[in-house]
């Protein structure tokens, strides 16, 4: 399967994430509770899956972050009329 983020250029980058860990920082907000997110470091991508724990972040997750991200928008639109 493909994945969206870019491969570390520099090993020791992944190194030094594997062994403190990523710095992760949300790139998007889907809803309220789920998030993009992506290692300021080695440039990761993740998002939250529906149990609140973190997957690589691929092209069909992507689309489907997009999909609920719109429905979650036009939601709250109509609300608020």
């Amino acid at each position: 399967m493909k994945t969206t983020s870019p491969r570390t250029a520099n090993p020791i980058i992944g190194v030094v994430c594997s062994t403190f860990g990523h710095k992760y920082v949300v790139t998007r907000k889907i809803t309220n509770h789920i998030n993009e997110y992506r290692c300021s470091h080695c440039k990761k991508e993740v998002t939250e899956n529906l149990t609140g724990s973190l997957e690589a972040l691929t092209l069909k997750t992507k689309k489907v972050n997009s999909v609920v991200s719109s429905f979650f928008q036009k939601r709250a639109e109509r609300t608020l009329a």
